[in-house]
This record gives C-alpha cells, structure tokens and sequence, in this order.
C-alpha cells in the first residue's frame, strides 16, 4: 500500500513539475518589450485629392479609415475633394528613415508622420515598390532622439511564436496586441510575390505598415492585410523580403530581373505529353516576342528546372529567383526540352511593375470537333496557324481540363497545327488512353498548355 501511494505521489510531482514548465514558456507580461520598442514605432496620416463621387471610395475609406465625413450630394458632378488616411510606420535608423506600406502613403498629396511624443513631422517618399507593398520615407528630426527598431531574422522564428503588434488602428495610436505566428510562407493571392506570416494578434484598418515583432523586440514583419469576413487572421510582410529590397528602395527605385514568359504550373499529365517522367518544373506556356527569353532562345513548351545551378519547383519559386535579380544580369536557365537537359545563358531585360507574369493553370479533354481559322481570325491574333474549337463534350477529359469552345489549338503532342485535316489526322492516330498535349490560346489571348487521356 504504502508502494502504492508513494509511486503516485512522485507521478503527480512530475505531472507538476511538467506543468510548472509549461507555464514558464508563457512570458509574465510584455510590456519590456513595448518600453523597448514602442518610441521607434510612427503614426502616419495622408490626405489625398480625389476626384469623382465619394461614394465609389467605399474600399479606400474601409482600409485606411476616411476621417472626412462630408459625403457630397447624389447625382452631383464629380469633383475634387480631399480624403485621409491612417496607417503605421517604423524607424530603421536615426536618420529619419522610416517603413510602411506603400498602400498607405500611395498617392498622398501630404504625409505627416507623429512620434510617441506626439511631435509631428512632414515625410518624403523616398521610394516604393507596389509588388510587395513595401514603400521607405524619410523625415528631419531636427534633433529628436528616438530609438530606431532592429531587423530581426525571420528564419529564426517557428510557428507557434508569440508575436507582438504596435500600430495605429483606426486612429488609436500606440496600440499594442499579442498572439502567435500562425502559419509562415502563405500565399493570399496579393501578388507575384505573395509570402506572408500569418498571425492571430489583433490587426485592423490603420495598423498598415506597423512592425510585427518578437519577444527580444526585433522586427519580424510588416503588418499589411487582415481579412475582415474573419477573426485571428492577420498577414504581414517577412522582414527578410524587407531588407533584400531596402538598398533598392533607398536609391529611390526597386527594379527586378525579367524574363519575359508566361508560366504554367506543371502536372503529370502535361509533362508525359512533353516526353518528362516527372513533374518537377515549370512549364513555358508562351514566350513574349522581343523580350529577353525570345532573344535568347528559351521557347514555349520548354520545362524551366532550374535557375543558378538551384533547382526550381514552381511558377511562384521561379518569379521569386528572376525577381531577387536585377535587370542586365545574366543567368543560366537549365531547361528541358525533346527530352533533353541543356543551359541558356539569358541577360535579363526589367521587369513591368504591371505585369504578373504568372499563369498558374491545372487545366484538364474530351470528344471534340475543330473547324479552320478565318483570315480574320489569324490576323487578330497575330498567327499563321491553329484551329478553332467548336465544340467539346461537357464532362469529357478535354472539357474538364478547361477546353472550351472557341479555344485556339495551335500545338499537338509538340507539333504545330496548320488546318482541320492535321488536326484530325494527329488525333485520330492516337490510341485511347495515351495522353494529348495541347497549346492553346484562348479567346481573351491568353496562352497555356493542357494534357488528357484520350478517350
């Protein structure tokens, strides 16, 4: 008996000792690292002149918080007036220089940045890049001493890592929220260069450009995107992304490497088509006449597989390795092609900031019937070949693929089309079951490649 209670005595004092354990990983209070941080941390407000009905701005008042309320008459002419804007920023040295979101002072006609010690200050854009929402200002501090933020390492941080926030939402300066990282490397479909830290601490309209932090006060991240149908989901720029566009963004101008394709994420299907036994790579669906991978002889249908001697998975990896270049660089492309591996050097041209670049289709076949193009037809798109789909049956393996009636096909297992007969001489010697590869141009132009399994 006496064995009894004494082995369930040393499990509850190691049960305790456990839980005692856990409760020491929670930190008692943050508030050292507020005091730490906190003076570095800006508030910043825009006026903006904007013309038309006020009412068409209902998407710029919900995110940056419109303090002017006066809604003009309904059905009266459009004109000019100003509307502001709230956001957050950080100091990065004592220089004056200061990060925000380029979403928040996009456009502003004035931006006036206020410390901690409520001293306000008029701020310069210094530069911008749109593409990853990523924008540097500068003010004159005329003397003011405050404590600029240290960029932290984002490769250090784990999910599951408390995370502190210090912004301005909805006009509330100073705020500070908790939470953990919630997820790292997510793709919200903002942009090319979509790579966010996901967190539950509190993010609202106003907290833009604000620094997402750890519990040693280091920056981690920049606070830029909530989704506001839900709750803990709040997204922010890694630091690293940061500091590898920051010289860039201090000369005034973030310029990045192009190539000049339209990418096509790579299945197994489309890749059996093109004689690959795997799917590893991106698929070239279409390459832009004049620009560098046309010059240097990249082709469509080629597999891109690697870029610098680093392998390549997908189209998003790809944009990201051309995008980290700068323009007049030169590259080695590894590439596979007629199922061969071979290198092209490519000098890259500079990217649009405009231009996505990135098609990503998982397109899928079916019994179909194909008519010849028009003249008219070839000289709108610019073609001497291909034929026009026109029909397909719904439900078959084209079809749920994504061919659709009046798709133009002007590629079939790598070789190109020239009328009907081709066509249907090429499809009517393929046994069932073997897979079709298609290069398609759509109605609207876009290019893509599709595969399926005849049926």
């Amino acid at each position: 008996m006496f064995k009894f209670f004494y082995i369930k005595f040393l499990v509850l004092i190691l049960l305790f000792g456990f839980a005692s354990n856990s409760y020491s990983l929670l930190p008692k209070s943050f508030a050292p690292v507020v005091e730490k941080t906190a003076e570095g941390v800006v508030n910043i407000s825009t006026t903006k002149t904007v013309s038309g009905n006020r009412s068409g701005n209902e998407m710029f008042n919900f995110f940056f918080g419109d303090q002017n309320r006066s809604v003009p008459n309904q059905g009266a002419a459009p004109r000019e007036f100003k509307t502001s804007a709230l956001g957050s920023g950080f100091l990065i040295d004592k220089m004056g220089y200061i990060v925000t979101n380029n979403h928040v002072i996009d456009g502003a006609d004035e931006i006036i940045v206020k410390t901690t010690t409520q001293k306000e200050f008029k701020a310069v854009v210094i530069g911008a890049d749109p593409l990853t929402d990523l924008a540097l200002l500068k003010i004159e501090l005329n003397g003011e001493m405050i404590e600029p933020l240290v960029l932290g390492d984002i490769n250090q941080a784990k999910i599951g890592d408390w995370v502190i926030a210090i912004g301005n939402p909805l006009g509330l300066g100073g705020t500070v929220t908790a939470g953990i990282i919630s997820a790292k490397g997510r793709v919200i479909g903002d942009g090319p260069y979509d790579n966010f830290i996901q967190t539950d601490a509190s993010i609202n309209p106003g907290n833009s450009g604000g620094p997402l932090l750890n519990t040693d006060g280091e920056v981690i991240g920049v606070n830029t995107a909530i989704i506001q149908s839900a709750q803990g989901l709040g997204f922010a720029i890694p630091v690293d992304m940061l500091i590898k566009i920051l010289p860039k963004l201090r000369q005034g101008k973030v310029s990045r490497g192009w190539l000049g394709v339209t990418l096509q994420e790579l299945d197994e299907d489309i890749a059996k088509s093109l004689d690959k036994n795997d799917s590893n790579g991106v698929l070239v669906a279409d390459v832009m006449i004049d620009h560098p991978a046309d010059r240097y002889g990249i082709k469509a249908g080629d597999i891109i597989v690697g870029i610098d001697g680093l392998p390549v998975t997908n189209a998003r990896e790809l944009t990201k390795l051309i995008g980290d270049t700068s323009p007049d660089d030169t590259i080695t492309v590894r590439v596979f092609r007629n199922g061969k591996v071979g290198n092209i050097d490519v000098k890259l041209g500079e990217r649009p900031t405009s231009n996505q670049e990135i098609v990503t289709n998982k397109v899928p076949t079916g019994n179909l019937a194909v008519r010849d193009m028009s003249s008219q037809e070839r000289e709108r798109y610019g073609i001497n070949e291909g034929v026009v789909v026109t029909s397909i049956r719904e439900g078959s393996s084209a079809f749920k693929s994504g061919l659709r009636s009046g798709d133009i096909i002007v590629w079939f297992n790598k070789r190109s089309i020239n009328k009907k007969s081709d066509f249907d001489t090429f499809y009517k010697n393929i046994k069932k079951d073997n897979v079709i590869g298609l290069k398609i141009i759509s109605q609207n132009g876009g290019v893509r490649f599709i595969a399926f399994n005849k049926e």
